[in-house]
């Protein structure tokens, strides 16, 4: 209805600025005016047909430019460093550290398994506790650590959100999707690294008792098996009447 109207008064414009003082009147017209008239009336429908067009046009663009911009800074957690800094704050004293490189090394050689010493069985007994305790140390160490890292997460988390509440347009609305997933995976990678260093203060305790155990066993067996003779040419073996 806007459009028709602008039309008709742009017709009625034209044909009183066009029409000679003989043809003022509107019925009065010849032809050739009428022509004209209707020739003008086209222009001017085609004239805002076209602003129409632009006006769409600029609008498609405002909106392609809205939905491509981005922010000029994202936020991302340090996961590389944090889970660096949990791999060396583990390794304390003869702490049985999964991020050792040579732990199957250090591991057979404090735990030796089913043997017998009389001369290293305390040497050996001190080095397996202080092995279950250093480890459990740094697993608690660790713990700690990741209390303090939560600290810096959620000053991250709360860029993030900020962003968020800030985005405008397609691009920006991914960007932050893309912070949140990221973040999401760190928190599994640490998760995990959180797991390993409990299960190594688990195993650790578990090789102490074993071996132990072993130890013991071991002993009592040579003791079973300790066999002497006499002057008189008698054998004894212990445990034996």
């Amino acid at each position: 209805m806007r459009k028709s109207f602008v039309v008709l008064f742009l017709t009625i414009t034209l044909i009183f600025q066009s029409s000679s003082p003989v043809h003022a009147q509107f019925f009065g017209l010849g032809s050739t005016e009428v022509t004209q008239l209707l020739n003008h009336a086209e222009l001017v429908s085609q004239y805002i047909r076209q602003g129409l067009q632009l006006q769409e046009a600029l609008k498609q663009t405002a909106d392609m430019i809205e939905n491509s911009e981005i922010f000029t800074s994202q936020v991302f957690g340090p996961i590389m460093s944090d889970i660096n800094a949990l791999s060396d704050i583990v390794q304390g004293g003869q702490a049985l550290a999964y991020s050792l490189a040579n732990l199957d090394t250090q591991f057979r050689n404090r735990f030796r398994g089913y043997a017998y010493n009389p001369r290293s069985y305390y040497t050996d007994y001190r080095n397996w506790s202080q092995t279950s305790l250093d480890t459990t140390r740094s697993t608690l160490r660790a713990a700690g650590l990741q209390s303090q890292q939560l600290q810096n997460e959620q000053s991250v988390m709360s860029g993030v959100r900020q962003m968020a509440l800030s985005a405008e347009g397609r691009m920006k609305a991914l960007q932050v999707a893309n912070q949140i997933a990221e973040q999401e995976v760190q928190q599994l990678m640490k998760l995990r690294e959180l797991m390993l260093v409990d299960l190594q203060s688990k195993e650790a305790y578990q090789a102490h008792e074993v071996q132990k155990e072993a130890a013991t066993e071991a002993a009592a067996e040579q003791f079973f098996r300790y066999s002497h003779q006499n002057s008189s040419g008698n054998t004894f073996q212990a445990g034996w009447k």
